[in-house]
């Protein structure tokens, strides 16, 4: 298979022409190994590789709706057995799992071939990806600017046509906003949608797992891969009256559409972003929804409790990593980012969690009584597109207040969506003067995965992406 054809695919193509015999899948596996081996060196996506399981996998046989398409795994989250996961840590590095999750069995089952991980940033804390352990990985658009975080390397390497879709996953915007940064389409699934099993709810239930992917529809098809409520769950969102692929396929029926270009956890969003937002609002009403601008009510206070809870989640973490090996976290073996949220979570009392849950489910309230009058809101992904590496760097000491300025500055609009548990995704639908993708972002209620994927389907339809390819 050349370089050209594999390309052309996305992962429901790919997977067609290997049913169809057209291809093999060790075709189709060696055509990924080819085009990382062509590109990876200057991205940095893959920090495992796997070829040589993967080529043993590829050649025996498989079934499922994915039978035979290359896959990668972020190395954060779903366990292979037999590899560590370590979430980019050193103090992870030699924890090698014995069994697969249950999201990684289900892949496997779907036919999925995995061949290696990808890169995220230490402990998924950051909207970068550049830890330490591994290095930066770069945007496909531009080497100097970031590919977003933590989902970083997972969006790089499909940008860069390594392979059609990754798996990822989203605690404040990790798909969202690499999805954004790299000019794909990355849903954040509704809370309890995809099972965190065998481990507990990541981050108080923000956290989630998907893919970021070229095309809506491999999105829909691998959310029906994986939308499997596990035994033991302690809350799940049920699987849909009928396949989520189908939803994606068809027009949504008119909808009342929101559309705001505020910027909910800073002072503005970039220019090109907010005219990014007016354009999709325009095509959406030109698809004959019903349009009107609406500002959700997005409590800062409650953003800020999200991160009360983060820390508390990444001390209860290292603890556990401190009781299991006998001795204390030292500075030195984590950097600032991951020192400075678990110094903050260890003081973190009972009191002070709950109430921070509290203000989180506060939101989640408030944002679902907006959505009592609109099927969706849009708005930005992300403040500003792609940000320069190293554009988070705090000096040293770090100056924490700066940090957390040009934090939210970058990422104002994605964390209240994992707070209020809605799904949300983001669209490439608007590329920057400078030559940058620009994500638009559209949420829906609750449990109304269906409708956003239709949407963003129809959206794909009128307004095509998958020409856009980056210069590399």
């Amino acid at each position: 298979m050349n370089e050209e054809d594999y390309l052309a695919e996305d992962a429901v193509g790919l997977a067609g022409l290997i049913a169809r015999k057209e291809i093999t899948a060790a075709e189709a596996l060696e055509a990924a190994l080819a085009r990382a081996a062509k590109v990876d060196p200057r991205l940095n996506t893959i920090t495992m590789d796997l070829s040589e399981r993967a080529r043993h996998a590829a050649a025996g046989p498989l079934s499922g709706p994915l039978a035979g398409v290359p896959f990668l795994l972020k190395d954060l989250g779903p366990e292979l057995a037999g590899t560590p996961t370590t979430n980019s840590c050193k103090l992870y590095a030699e924890d090698v799992a014995q069994a697969d999750s249950p999201l990684t069995m289900l892949y496997k089952a779907a036919g999925l071939v995995i061949f290696g991980k990808t890169n995220t940033p230490e402990l998924g804390l950051e909207p970068v990806t550049e830890p330490a352990m591994f290095g930066p990985t770069r945007n496909p658009w531009d080497l100097s600017r970031t590919s977003g975080g933590s989902s970083g390397g997972a969006a790089a390497a499909v940008a860069a046509g390594i392979l059609p879709a990754a798996h990822a996953s989203d605690g404040g915007g990790s798909i969202r906003i690499p999805a954004s940064c790299c000019g794909l389409f990355g849903l954040k699934p509704s809370r309890g949608r995809v099972s965190y099993a065998p481990k507990d709810e990541g981050w108080g239930g923000f956290s989630c797992g998907h893919v970021v992917s070229r095309s809506v529809r491999d999105s829909a098809v691998l959310l029906d891969i994986a939308a499997r409520p596990q035994p033991g769950d302690p809350y799940w969102t049920a699987p849909p009256a009928r396949p989520f692929a189908d939803a994606a396929r068809e027009d949504p029926r008119s909808l009342r559409i929101a559309f705001s270009t505020a910027a909910f956890g800073a002072d503005a969003i970039d220019p090109e972003c907010a005219e990014a937002v007016r354009a999709a609002a325009k095509l959406c009403e030109d698809l004959g929804h019903q349009v009107e601008e609406a500002d959700p009510p997005i409590d800062r206070a409650a953003l800020a409790a999200a991160g009360v809870v983060i820390s508390a989640s990444v001390a209860a973490d290292l603890d556990g990593v401190a009781l299991k090996r006998g001795r204390p976290i030292a500075e030195d073996e984590v950097e600032p980012v991951t020192w400075s949220s678990y110094e903050r979570g260890k003081q973190v009392s009972g009191s002070l969690y709950i109430n921070s849950l509290r203000a989180a489910h506060g939101l989640g309230r408030a944002v679902a009584a907006f959505f009592a009058g609109y099927d969706i809101l849009v708005c930005s992904t992300l403040g500003m597109p792609a940000v320069p590496l190293g554009y988070l760097k705090g000096g040293d000491p770090p100056d924490w207040e700066g940090y957390a300025r040009r934090l939210f500055a970058f990422m104002p609009n994605t964390q209240a969506f994992n707070i209020a548990g809605q799904p949300a995704a983001s669209v490439p639908l608007a590329m920057s003067r400078a030559g940058l993708p620009i994500g638009v972002q559209i949420v829906g209620r609750q449990a109304e995965d269906a409708l956003v994927l239709s949407l963003a389907g129809q959206l794909e339809r009128a307004a095509p992406w998958a020409a856009r390819r980056p210069p590399i």
